[in-house]
């Protein structure tokens, strides 16, 4: 008797684990954490749509900061809400996600 019949025998195939649509998970971001990304992400867009409506303006400067700070706010919160929700906290790795 040769030793592969026996492995071949006792051993199952490995399962693989089922498959997440769009690779969409909640564990690394759960709780309140969640609500108050979206939260933060739905009301920086806000206030991009708010600045774009102003048509007049005495001094800009404040103006196109805040453009700039409300822009990056919602940008910044997406991709922390795709990275945390995604397999891609798996594939880069929790010391490179933190680190970044």
């Amino acid at each position: 008797m040769d030793n592969g019949a026996v492995y071949n025998e006792t051993t199952e195939p490995q399962a693989k684990p089922p498959r997440r649509p769009l690779g969409c998970t909640l564990r690394h971001l759960w709780g309140w954490r969640l609500p108050t990304k979206a939260l933060q992400a739905i009301l920086s867009l806000l206030a991009v749509i708010c600045e774009e409506i102003v048509e007049d303006c005495i001094t800009c400067g404040g103006l196109y900061f805040f453009e700039f700070i409300s822009c990056s706010a919602c940008f910044l919160s997406l991709l922390i809400l795709c990275v945390y929700c995604t397999d891609a906290y798996e594939t880069l790795g929790e010391d490179k996600v933190q680190r970044v």
